[in-house]
């Protein structure tokens, strides 16, 4: 028989074979070769393989089949798999599954910028995972979300999983619904690395501004600050809005109103001071006003103009992401953190009783205004149905997006069925989730709806006296037809000054040109012009929008970390700046002025969108940055003076090792410290006194906050006394009861012992 020597891999006549068994090659022994003494070994089948060589293993063929799906979160991983159905595999990759170290720079700026990309532990898995899922299946869908981040995450998980681009698609939803899911698998594409490299970008240039300025700030500031291309040019609108207020001078000016009875009418009006012969008075002072006074008193009134009108008031446009989140703080009072957080459950996905997951809105990234003809052809069946066809426009309304360059999504935040009434998912949803998705539904019905028709009345009363003509005006308006505000109307901007405010005025019906009018009275009032408002986060994200600074995803993260690193505090709704964001912002304007300045900022926008629309590489955006970008770190490294200062002493020993207590400063602000820190680690909170007794035990009242900034008012006797109180207390007690005021309102306090109310010029010290 025929063997074969491994060792002269020479085929061997065999005589006598020796049976056997090699553990080693598993082959069975026939016999020892005659030239080198090694044992000879019948390989497998000897005719199928003449005994040369071990029988080939056959190849594995995978066997690929079924579709994996791949999106971001397990939420909208459950709603999509629930329309796509069997054959579908849905996973999600739990936001991003790769990103820069955060130990390193990991951007090789003398490489061309090429960033280091790394998955971090808590992701290995979820890779891994994906990576034995996308071998196996015989299709791949990339379904993150329709935007550059989006994008980026799709890219960043083929290339992080190994997966080849010729085998994945890409497919893009704006809603979570059956159609459109249907639609978007059925038009697949691949990554658009032009959206890649914008997102690319801006991760980069971002990178680069908070790993070079931040450890700066730390070492000739404090640690824990940091500087953030968006963050820093949102803390300077504070900053300066801080200064525009503290230097405002306010100016004195008076205003004229006469109340008059109609000849033969019941009723009483009351008409504005406009003209003064021919002129608009100079209302400046008293002394100003006096004259004229005197003068009106003996001067005859008539009726000498009555002008009627129609006036037509058109609804808003649906939701973008900024308007969406002004108008959640001014309705909801939500900040744009929160509201960002239930807009992402609603589109997502909730069970709302339909047989699983269903989502409720469209994306909530978006700066268009654009809505699809589906969902405007479903809400002008809705509205024809509830309120009649009156309530439509002949034909559905365009709104023009506000954003010149609106990248971000290709439609509206609206609800993803107008049919599905807010009443109809109330029962569902917890109560903020469902008052922002009612939001949401309301305003976009509204949109598609008839204008608001109103009824508008302007009287002009002329007086004369030997002196003067004087012209008085009173302008009203009625509603003739509702329109859309029979079911939304928008909150009013708390911002906006008063004074430029039309005043609405109820005038009696029987009003006519020639008419005496007999003065009632006359009404002179004292004004002073007031300062500009400090920022509520929804005014900030407008002017963050109205200075094309950062994008919708950017708004709600940058407003959060400015308040997380202790820049600004949140007080009655509004951003005040703290000691530290004023000097943090005044060195970043000092040695990095481009940073902070709204037009280089806006410009770097433009920049990316370009990428986007692949007329720019990104290479170069960050290379005509980076050069001057550099030479001021340089210089603020060499030249910025140290403004360190030691832990201050309190005069109290730590009840733990004995050394001296001391205040430092952590992510929620001050706290108390063992100066022997880090081998004694006691610390207490900071309490910041406010001058007022605790009602329920004397104690001393104390300003605390919240781990998310909100500020509070306590007694400093806590555990042992609970009061608190989320208006601030005031030292003056109750004039009726003496018990604890707080500040109710802009006008008034109240007490929290009888609920009497009072004007806040009464009780609050001129000293306060």
């Amino acid at each position: 028989m025929e063997a074969y020597c491994m060792k002269c891999k020479t085929k061997r006549e065999i005589k006598d074979p020796v049976a056997g068994f090699n553990a080693k090659s598993s082959a069975v022994t026939t016999g020892i070769c005659p030239v080198c003494g090694t044992k000879l070994f019948r390989m497998g089948r000897t005719e199928a393989h003449e005994g040369l060589i071990p029988p080939p293993k056959p190849e594995k063929v995978e066997v690929r089949e079924g579709k994996l799906v791949i999106v971001e979160s397990p939420a909208k991983a459950k709603t999509v798999g629930r329309f796509l159905g069997k054959g579908y595999t849905v996973r999600a990759s739990v936001g991003h599954v790769r990103d820069l170290l955060k130990s390193q720079l990991s951007v090789d700026v003398e490489n061309d910028f090429q960033p280091k990309y790394r998955v971090p532990n808590e992701k290995k898995d979820v890779v891994k995972e994906i990576k034995k899922l996308a071998k196996k299946a015989e299709e791949i869908y990339l379904a993150t979300d329709p935007d550059r981040e989006g994008e980026s995450i799709s890219w960043h998980l083929m290339e992080s999983a190994e997966i080849a681009p010729e085998r994945t698609k890409r497919v893009v939803f704006h809603e979570i619904t059956a159609p459109a899911i249907s639609e978007a698998f059925s038009h697949p594409r691949a990554i658009d690395m032009n959206l890649v490299n914008a997102q690319q970008a801006r991760r980069v240039l971002d990178r680069l501004v908070g790993y070079s300025i931040s450890p700066i700030l730390w070492e000739k500031v404090r640690g824990r600050l940091s500087a953030g291309r968006v963050q820093s040019v949102a803390l300077r609108l504070i900053v300066d809005r801080e200064r525009e207020i503290e230097n405002f001078k306010p100016v004195e000016y008076w205003t004229i109103h006469a109340e008059f009875k109609p000849e033969k009418l019941r009723s009483n009006f009351i008409a504005k001071l406009v003209r003064v012969d021919e002129k608009e008075p100079e209302l400046s002072n008293e002394e100003t006003v006096k004259p004229l006074l005197y003068d009106l008193e003996t001067a005859s009134f008539s009726i000498t103009k009555v002008k009627r009108g129609e006036r037509r008031r058109k609804p808003s446009a649906p939701f973008t992401t900024s308007s969406l989140q002004q108008e959640a703080s001014r309705k909801l009072g939500f900040t744009a953190k929160r509201t960002m957080a239930l807009a992402q459950g609603l589109y997502e996905g909730q069970d709302v009783g339909e047989g699983g997951t269903t989502g409720l809105i469209t994306y909530m990234r978006t700066d268009s205004t654009n809505v699809s003809a589906l969902a405007q052809n479903e809400a002008r069946e809705y509205v024809t149905n509830k309120y009649g066809g009156d309530f439509l426009p002949a034909e559905p309304p365009v709104y023009k997006t506000k954003s010149a360059n609106a990248q971000e999504a290709h439609e509206a935040i609206r609800p993803t069925s107008a049919m599905r009434d807010p009443e109809k998912v109330k029962e569902y949803l917890d109560p903020a989730m469902f008052k922002l998705y009612r939001l949401i539904w309301q305003r976009f019905v509204a949109s598609q709806m008839e204008a608001a028709v109103y009824d508008t009345l302007q009287v002009e009363v002329t007086g004369k006296t030997n002196e003067h003509e004087y012209l008085l005006r009173a302008s009203g308006s009625a509603v003739k037809f509702p329109g859309f505000m029979v079911v939304y109307e928008e909150a009013k901007n708390e911002d906006a000054k008063k004074e430029d405010e039309e005043e609405d005025v109820k005038i009696p019906a029987g009003v006519a040109e020639g008419q005496k009018q007999e003065l009632v009275r006359l009404i002179p009032e004292q004004h002073f012009t007031q300062p500009p408002p400090r920022f509520s986060e929804a005014s900030l994200v407008q002017a963050l929008e109205d200075n094309g600074i950062g994008r919708p995803s950017t708004y709600a993260p940058t407003i959060s970390t400015i308040q997380q690193r202790g820049y600004a505090l949140r007080e009655e709704k509004r951003l005040v700046p703290t000691d530290m964001g004023i000097q943090v912002n005044d060195l970043m304007a000092q040695y990095f002025p481009e940073v902070v300045d709204f037009n280089f900022t806006a410009h770097m926008e433009e920049d990316l969108d370009r990428i986007a629309d692949g007329q720019m590489e990104w290479v170069d955006a960050i290379r005509e940055f980076y050069g001057p970008f550099a030479e001021d770190v340089k210089k603020a490294q060499a030249e910025m003076p140290v403004h360190k200062s030691e832990p201050e002493p309190i005069g109290r020993q730590c009840p733990e090792d004995g050394g001296e207590l001391v205040i430092r400063y952590g992510r929620f602000g001050k706290f108390i410290s063992c100066a022997n820190f880090p081998s004694c680690r006691y610390t207490e909170p900071w309490l910041e006194k406010i001058g007022v007794s605790c009602p329920k035990d004397g104690g001393d009242m104390v300003e605390r906050r919240t781990r998310k900034g909100r500020t509070f008012y306590g007694c400093a006797n806590y555990p042992n006394c609970d009061f608190t109180t989320w208006k601030k207390p005031i030292a003056k007690p109750c004039p009726k009861c003496n018990g604890l005021l707080v500040i109710a309102n802009k006008r008034e306090a109240q007490c929290t012992n009888c609920s009497e109310s009072f004007l806040l010029e009464e009780v609050v010290p001129e000293s306060a």
